[in-house]
């Protein structure tokens, strides 16, 4: 059974990796404009995110719809926090991660009994609670006119803050790799797979799926809290539910439950994004269509579609 759970890793890590080498070398082409760095860097927060989320619905099969929200919680409150009490960028990232895990723990402890369409319905509900705050409460987060926050290195480069984004991801998805090959990565995989037999087993599914939940909770707060100091000017609309489909599409068309899934469809959707954008709403159609063709294709979706079309090298044994 072990060996089912994660004989996969080993095929996508080198995917994964020829993936990360590749964004990481982009930075060095004769076309890496401040624009192109731009996409780059917001590409790497939507991998953060979206890497996040596919540890809670990917591998534990729990479809929150609140990960957007935990990303707008750690960017405010490290905004706040540095913005209020004049303390440095990393003190208030810290501080973000923080409300968010914890924030995370407790909506966990409320809702993870739930199931299917009841989990998605609460945590779509906190995520909008999330939104309206943030949008109403102005005297406090200045709403749609935005919240201005400091920089995270005064003076720093597009190019010095691909590299602090480029470090971060791989910080963070190397810690989501080292979760998946731990035991916790097993009793998550069979949760997804059949929760009332994984619980037959002596597997505590509540207190995994909590722990995967304020796990994925404190990753989106690290991405939105890091974020936050980078744009320099917050605004409501990093909590739009329109960010959450987003983040699904990107999963989705990498590969849902798969490793290098998030890592390979972040970027284009993102790319593509900012290309579409000028056609206003239209983007997520397009979107939709992407997913719908790629889904009917392969429901493992771009990983899917490589490991399908991928030539094997011939045996010579007989």
């Amino acid at each position: 059974m072990i060996s089912t759970l994660t004989g996969g890793f080993g095929r996508q890590r080198p995917l994964a990796l020829a993936v990360a080498i590749g964004v990481a070398l982009l930075a060095l082409a004769p076309f890496a404009s401040e624009y192109v760095l731009h996409l780059l860097i917001t590409s790497l927060y939507y991998t953060i995110l979206a890497a996040s989320w596919n540890l809670l619905a990917g591998f534990t099969g729990q479809f929150s719809l609140a990960q957007q929200a935990f990303a707008a919680i750690g960017a405010y409150t490290s905004g706040l926090v540095t913005t209020i009490f004049d303390l440095p960028p990393f003190v208030g990232i810290i501080c973000g991660v923080t409300l968010s895990a914890l924030l995370g723990f407790c909506l966990g402890r409320l809702v993870l009994r739930m199931r299917a369409i009841y989990l998605a319905i609460a945590t779509w509900a906190f995520a909008e609670t999330v939104h309206i705050l943030l949008t109403a409460d102005y005297s406090l987060t200045r709403g749609e006119l935005g919240l201005t926050v400091p920089a995270l290195v005064e003076g720093l480069s597009p190019r010095g803050f691909y590299v602090v984004f480029v470090l971060a991801t791989l910080a963070c998805v190397l810690v989501m790799y080292a979760m998946l090959r731990s035991p916790l990565g097993i009793f998550m995989r069979a949760i997804r797979d059949d929760e009332m037999r994984a619980e037959s087993l002596g597997i505590d599914a509540t207190r995994i799926k909590t722990l995967v939940f304020t796990a994925s909770s404190a990753f989106a707060g690290f991405a939105g809290a890091l974020y936050a100091h980078y744009v320099v000017v917050l605004s409501p609309q990093i909590a739009d539910f329109s960010e959450m489909a987003k983040l699904v599409i990107m999963t989705v068309l990498g590969g849902l439950g798969t490793f290098a899934g998030p890592l390979i469809g972040a970027a284009p959707i993102q790319i593509l994004n900012s290309y579409l954008a000028k056609y206003g709403e239209w983007d997520m159609v397009i979107f939709a269509l992407v997913v719908i063709v790629i889904m009917r294709a392969n429901r493992g979706g771009i990983t899917g579609l490589i490991s399908k079309f991928k030539l094997k090298t011939p045996s010579l044994a007989r």
